[in-house]
């Protein structure tokens, strides 16, 4: 918990923010985070689409499609997972992680891992992943000693995930290093990540939804959490590590089932569909359905591979589930820590249609293996992400509207 206030004086926290006066990007650790993180997010994919037509091809010591998972996975994602802890860890423990020169230089950290990865043909892999683990192993480190220092000791739930990110992605470098490919990293990677959407989506999702049902009438409201949560969390994990170990396996195709039915079930029970007229929460209970729909669907596939191919599911986890949450948070995030109205504007919700979109044709190429659909898909990606760049960047670099 933070100092108690003595006097006119402030907990240490508020007093740095109140003294700060360096630029405003680097004021919290959201803004150049989900700045930068946007901005590779469709980068990527503009470099990804030539790389998978056989048009272009990077220099680098990954396989195009590696390059292409992890860069999405343990790099924008993880820009995104930074910023969001730097953000939240405040609210949790009264203090304020990084914000001057020491967020700029832990943002720089991040750039410095796309640069290594970029040029890991010329460097080699291991100072490549060596520079690129860095960054969420001192995410890890600042976060903890956040927590701790703060006696928040829940949030240590949050911190052991970050742990697994930080493990599947040393695995995911060591197996290009040995074998030429990754397999076990990229699952852990999904895994670990929709384990933290379930965790933490599980807090804001009927949180924000209930805050904003109780301002309008007295109806129904989210169901508040309970051991049917618990049991939810529980079994997700369960499924998600078997199918992390053993992806082909008639058990693991079973839970992922029983996984997917008990998340459509905790959905259901935060009223999401009083949510229509407030695109903000709306677009939460969507991003959130495709946990769900993933877990089915790549239940399915385990055990009727010839039926659903395993891109599909995959797919509507990754550009379903993590692309819309992630815009979620971020665009929330801004607006809220900006002082902007909590209001989806007519381009947020363009950037919210553009984003499912293409998860929706993300997931219908894995059926026919179209290119054009693809592509298509690829496009949609790139322009939801660079739209939200244009939107939020003007917000992201100047101060707090008072």
């Amino acid at each position: 918990m933070p100092e108690s206030v003595a006097g006119s004086s402030l907990p240490p926290a508020l007093e740095r923010r109140r003294k700060y006066a360096g630029p405003a990007l680097f004021s919290y650790g959201f803004r150049p985070l989900f700045l930068a993180g946007a901005a590779w997010s469709a980068a990527c994919i503009i470099l990804w689409i030539p790389q998978f037509m056989g048009d272009f091809s990077l220099r680098t010591a990954y396989p195009p499609l590696d390059w292409h998972i992890h860069e999405l996975l343990y790099g924008y994602v993880a820009a995104v997972v930074a910023g969001f802890l730097l953000t939240a860890i405040p609210n949790w423990t009264g203090r304020l992680p990084i914000n001057g020169l020491p967020l700029m230089a832990f943002a720089a950290l991040w750039v410095a891992g796309r640069i290594a990865i970029l040029l890991s043909g010329q460097i080699g892999i291991v100072p490549a992943a060596l520079i690129d683990i860095a960054f969420l192993a001192t995410l890890a480190f600042v976060a903890a000693r956040e927590i701790i220092a703060g006696s928040n000791w829940r949030n240590l739930r949050v911190l052991a995930l970050v742990g697994i990110l930080i493990a599947g992605n040393i695995i995911f470098h060591a197996e290009v290093y040995l074998s030429g490919i990754a397999d076990y990293g990229i699952r852990i990677g999904i895994a670990g990540i929709i384990m933290l959407i379930s965790l933490v989506g599980g807090r804001i999702v009927p949180s924000f939804t209930h805050n904003w049902l109780a301002r309008r009438d007295e109806g129904r409201m989210p169901a508040p959490f309970s051991r049917f949560d618990m049991a939810t969390i529980a079994v997700s994990l369960a499924a998600l590590t078997l199918w992390v170990a053993l992806p082909d396996n008639v058990v693991t195709g079973g839970a992922l089932i029983v996984a997917a039915i008990m998340q459509a079930v905790r959905l259901a029970r935060w009223a999401g569909d009083r949510t229509i007229a407030d695109r903000l929460v709306l677009v939460l209970h969507a991003g959130y359905a495709f946990v769900s729909i993933g877990f089915a669907l790549v239940g399915i596939s385990t055990l009727y591979p010839l039926v659903i191919p395993a891109s599909v599911g995959i797919h509507a986890w990754t550009a379903g589930a993590i692309g819309l949450m992630t815009l979620a948070v971020m665009s929330r995030a801004s607006l809220g820590h900006t002082g902007q109205p909590l209001s989806a504007s007519g381009g947020t919700q363009a950037v919210y249609l553009l984003a499912l979109l293409s998860a929706l044709l993300r997931m219908l190429a894995g059926f026919d293996g179209s290119m054009m659909v693809m592509e298509a898909a690829g496009i949609a990606w790139a322009a939801a992400f660079f739209g939200f760049v244009l939107l939020y960047g003007p917000l992201l670099v100047r101060g707090r509207k008072s």
